[in-house]
């Protein structure tokens, strides 16, 4: 059986790649979409207070405060984890070994005990001597700074020789700490882009990394992925929240408006069979988006008839099948 690439092997392989788009006839998303997307997240939520300052440092690079190194390890700890256990895990890491030297030279348990909070510990505490170790004995010092100077593809080329750096880590060292036009693709990103048609069905996290880098226009990439993150954090709060819905019209998802059922596939422009089943499939994906968007079914037979169980859901597989072959989810929304 054929080993499962590793990160280092992933992060080589996109290096290789990165101008390269894996579907070159799939037209989504455009200059227009990615902008009018931007627009409505934007007026949803604001920009996110949590990418502020990496906002502000974008306009105003003096204010960078922390290293390229600094901000490797930090992305680093926040693998499995959320930001502000990542953050306190850094700063746990900090104060117990003030220089990168002393953290080299640490017993492992003392350094895993350092970053427990921050989760698997033991992995993550390898891999940051494993960084330190190959600094220190290919440049000489602990410092990354000449990343600076670099391309987007040469830099992912130097950080993919660590161990345990994959493409989203180096993405997010690229546009956060870098400043650099990169588009991370983490689940949420990865979900909604896929939800909304930007990127084929049958797409991975990796082939959606490399097509979106493609598309998106690099003065949007920034304020584009901070708002799917957030967004995506949002919206699944709002759906675990006793699975109640709401009467209120401004909780509606904006992204339901982009939802595309006849989208173009790679390999040709012919639409998808049975579009009345995508569409409901589509439906259920951006249900988690908003409590509102359960709504968007009451035409077939009641409301919520998408997740109730039994009899009810034999009855939607029967209107699902009678229904018109042609028959778009812009019916319902």
């Amino acid at each position: 059986m054929p080993r499962k690439p590793n990160s280092k092997t992933k992060t080589q392989a996109i290096a290789r790649n990165g101008s390269k788009d894996p579907y070159p006839q799939f037209d989504a998303p455009t200059p227009d979409q990615c902008l009018s997307v931007r627009d409505s997240l934007l007026s949803l939520h604001g920009f996110p207070k949590e990418f502020a300052e990496f906002r502000r440092i974008r306009h105003e690079p003096g204010l960078q405060s922390e290293s390229v190194l600094d901000g490797l390890v930090i992305t680093l700890l926040s693998q499995n984890t959320t930001d502000s256990s990542s953050r306190k895990a850094f700063e746990r890491l900090k104060s117990a070994f003030p220089t990168w030297n002393q953290v080299l030279g640490s017993e492992s348990d003392v350094l895993e005990d350092a970053i427990r909070c921050g989760g698997l510990a033991r992995t993550k505490a390898g891999r940051i001597k494993s960084i330190l170790k190959t600094l220190k004995e290919k440049k000489g010092d602990f410092c990354l700074e000449y990343l600076r100077g670099l391309s987007i593809d040469e830099v992912k080329t130097e950080l993919s020789q660590f161990k345990g750096i994959g493409p989203k880590t180096v993405a997010c060292v690229l546009m956060f700490y870098l400043q650099k036009n990169d588009f991370p693709v983490d689940t949420h990103v990865f979900q909604i882009t896929k939800g909304i048609g930007w990127i084929p069905t049958t797409a991975s996290r990796e082939t959606a990394y490399l097509h979106l880098n493609r598309r998106i226009p690099n003065e949007l990439k920034f304020d584009l992925n901070c708002l799917f993150v957030t967004h995506g954090k949002l919206c699944r709060s709002c759906k675990q929240q006793d699975n109640k819905t709401t009467d209120n019209s401004s909780a509606l998802c904006p992204l339901v408006n982009y939802t595309n059922v006849n989208r173009q596939e790679f390999g040709g422009t012919s639409k998808l069979k049975s579009n009345i089943s995508l569409n409901i499939r589509l439906g259920e994906m951006l249900c988690c988006f908003s409590e509102f968007c359960r709504k968007v079914f009451t035409n077939l037979g009641g409301t919520k008839m998408h997740i109730k169980k039994g009899g009810e859901e034999k009855r939607l597989k029967v209107q699902t099948t009678k229904a018109p072959a042609g028959l778009n989810l812009e019916l319902f929304v």
